[in-house]
């Protein structure tokens, strides 16, 4: 097993600087303002941002006409959406019955003690964001963690360890 690549690793130009207005501005050139469209909006802006920032949202609400406390409404109502920066890495572990059983909360504490982050954080220098989900449909490869798009099944403490680079996965 080899460590995690992170997401962006293969990006060779850097980034402009861009405010987040002139970025929220970008994606709201596309739409029209009506209130049909918050989610996709919604999901264009996390998509350019990865995260809904206070001033976005600010933002889609004046744009929409749907007061912030509305707007806040429909995008806590889905889990995609998320109001604090995700690491460049997303790490999720099944809590679901078989992975329970076989293991996953050793797993996830182990993974908690690596990161020295609680599901649902992010490391400081954002490289890691670590989630929990109920049930990822792999019951066969129990326990199961997903890291960016990636499955690893029948997993060990050991071997989390050795997946996210910070040990020799012995044991």
């Amino acid at each position: 097993m080899t460590k995690v690549r992170s997401r962006n690793e293969t990006e060779v130009a850097p980034k402009s600087e861009e405010s987040v207005a002139e970025k929220v501005n970008r994606v709201l050139a596309s739409y029209c303002g009506e209130k049909a469209e918050l989610i996709p909006i919604l999901q264009q802006v996390q998509q350019e941002l990865g995260y809904l920032p206070e001033e976005a949202m600010r933002q889609i609400a004046d744009f929409t006409g749907v007061p912030e406390s509305t707007l806040y409404g429909v995008a806590t109502f889905y889990a995609q959406f998320k109001f604090a920066p995700v690491g460049r890495n997303v790490i999720k572990v099944c809590r679901g019955t078989g992975c329970y059983v076989k293991g996953a909360p050793r797993l996830l504490d182990e993974i908690e003690k690596l990161l020295a982050i609680k599901a649902g954080q992010t490391t400081p220098d954002l490289e890691y964001t670590l989630e929990t989900v109920a049930c990822f449909g792999s019951c066969a490869l129990a326990p199961v963690m997903v890291v960016n798009d990636k499955v690893y099944g029948s997993l060990t403490p050991a071997k989390a360890k050795e997946i996210l680079g910070c040990g020799d996965g012995e044991g």
